[in-house]
């Protein structure tokens, strides 16, 4: 009888070895005349694990963590086919504190399935989401989406239904759905593990949006530092419309859909939408001024739903389970679950998918298990390189976008990056400001001259002695970058630098006293 192994083909998993793990688990299976299977599922999330190979038995699926080709004889020598002992067997995987202890909702199919097997797909709940979607009223869905309170994933938490109904009510011959997967931000690989791993799910949720507003052609903008993402799309793209679910008539309604990958150019600005549409239609990355909304004037001119890959992927169980099922996840305006990316001076660094409401506390000293380093923590940051660097006083704030923006803060894309007590955090309040002058898409000046002063300022603080007013300097050009500048680019650049200022001045040479008056 044949068994069933698992080994991961995302790109985390590929950097340490997964493909030859694999050949040698082939070869080795050969030599000895044992049947096996060999399944290339998605990764767990659990990245200190990898590559995690997973046998199928009786009592579930069983892990082998960090299995290197050399070690794969050892393995078979443990009868490791039955789930035997062996110093890297971890267990049932299911059973994992890491994995047992969240919500996973989006990503739940991540790692269990096959990512381009259909048949593993709609076995499990694939395809439901959209069923139900073309059974009902374009306004109604609308509605639905609206109800269970899905907030764009991608930072600007802006309501995905209201998004949806803007493009359904606006008048033109042709609609567009356009994905931003141009995921770039630091600490961050939602995207990148919902592309590899679970591809027909942002499928699924992008025909939804398709057929729900009346466009018909869709487009992926993924990131070109992406390229496993890219094949396993489109060879999910390709299987898809050969089974009829994508196309002129999708699943037999006579409604048209079909989707295509574009590849991004590598520059960060392009994570704004309208960067995005400039790019994605073929020129410069530089932001458009609003109004017009994309949702009115998007891509090509045309009313365009620009929604990121969570964001999309997430659709298909709403529809599937209903409003109210995902609502009840969450707290106050934070509804369902997010996936949070836990990166940096980290114990066990990964994927975590919760409801709204955790603590940062409990997310990086329960799931992430305090810093790699074994040091104390002394800085957290969250929402990518613009994110805010949050203090110890700050931890226990809840993770919910309201209490974050209280605090000064963002929870953007969830990505969150921890810092041990080796830190400089002057250092990373330039690094922000540097970042943001080489990224900039130079359209506005705030952006454009505000973050070149802004490292010159930076830079006389910490060897000039930090003078009151070249603090005071600082502050008001930070101030002008986030009322003047037209995008995130520039808005969000003195998040870092602010909270690194106010939270830990002592790095900047400024007395606490002296920082806050200014």
């Amino acid at each position: 009888m044949s068994v069933r192994i698992f080994v991961p083909r995302d790109s985390a998993a590929l950097a340490v070895g997964a493909d030859e793990t694999a050949a040698a688990l082939l070869a080795c299976a050969a030599d000895r005349g044992v049947d096996v299977q060999l399944v290339r599922n998605g990764s767990r999330g659990m990245m200190w694990l990898e590559p995690l190979v997973e046998v199928e038995t009786p009592e579930g699926r069983i892990g082998y963590a960090c299995v290197e080709a050399d070690r794969v004889d050892e393995l078979f020598d443990a009868d490791f086919l039955c789930g035997a002992a062996h110093p890297s067997r971890v267990g049932p995987v299911d059973a994992l504190p890491y994995l047992a202890r969240q919500q996973r909702l989006t990503f739940a199919r991540i790692g269990v399935t096959d990512p381009v097997s259909l048949d593993d797909y709609v076995a499990h709940e694939g395809l439901q989401g959209l069923r139900a979607a073309l059974s009902m009223a374009p306004g109604d869905a609308c509605a639905l989406l609206t109800e269970s309170g899905l907030r764009g994933r991608g930072g600007a938490a802006f309501p995905a239904g209201i998004k949806w109904r803007t493009v359904l009510e606006a008048h033109a011959a042709q609609k567009y759905i356009v994905c931003n997967a141009d995921e770039g931000d630091s600490g961050t690989f939602s995207d990148r593990l919902s592309m590899e791993s679970d591809p027909f799910g942002l499928i699924e949720g992008m025909t939804i949006a398709g057929v729900v507003t009346g466009a018909t052609q869709g487009f992926l903008y993924v990131r070109s530092e992406y390229p496993d993402a890219i094949a396993t799309l489109r060879e999910a793209i390709e299987v898809a419309r050969g089974a009829g679910w994508l196309g002129a008539d999708v699943l037999g309604s006579g409604r048209a859909f079909d989707l295509h990958v574009a590849v991004g150019a590598g520059a960060y600005v392009c994570g704004e939408e309208t960067a995005l549409l400039e790019s994605l239609e073929g020129k410069r990355g530089v932001v458009r001024a609003k109004p017009p909304l994309p949702a009115l004037a998007g891509l090509y001119g045309k009313p365009t739903v620009i929604n990121n890959v969570v964001t999309l992927a997430t659709v298909p169980i709403i529809f599937a389970r209903g409003a109210a099922f995902y609502r009840d996840f969450g707290v106050g305006r934070s509804r369902g679950t997010l996936p949070v990316q836990l990166a940096g001076n980290v114990r066990y660094g990964g994927l975590v998918e919760i409801a709204f409401g955790q603590t940062l506390r409990q997310l990086v000293e329960d799931f992430g298990g305090g810093t790699a380093s074994g040091r104390p923590m002394r800085a957290i940051q969250v929402g990518g390189p613009l994110g805010a660097y949050l203090p110890e006083s700050q931890w226990d704030t809840p993770l919910d976008y309201e209490a974050f923006a209280a605090v000064g803060a963002v929870v953007g894309h969830g990505g969150i990056v921890v810092h041990d007590d080796t830190v400089n955090l002057a250092e990373l309040a330039r690094y922000a400001m540097a970042f943001c002058a080489q990224e900039s898409c130079g359209k506005c000046t705030p952006c454009r001259i505000g973050s070149t002063r802004g490292v010159e300022v930076i830079d006389r603080i910490r060897v000039g002695g930090a003078q009151p007013r070249d603090v005071g300097l600082l502050r008001e050009l930070c101030d002008t970058m986030v009322a003047g500048s037209l995008c995130a680019m520039g808005g969000m650049t003195p998040f870092p630098v602010l909270s690194a200022l106010d939270h830990f001045p002592e790095d900047f040479g400024v007395p606490a006293q002296a920082a806050l008056a200014s």
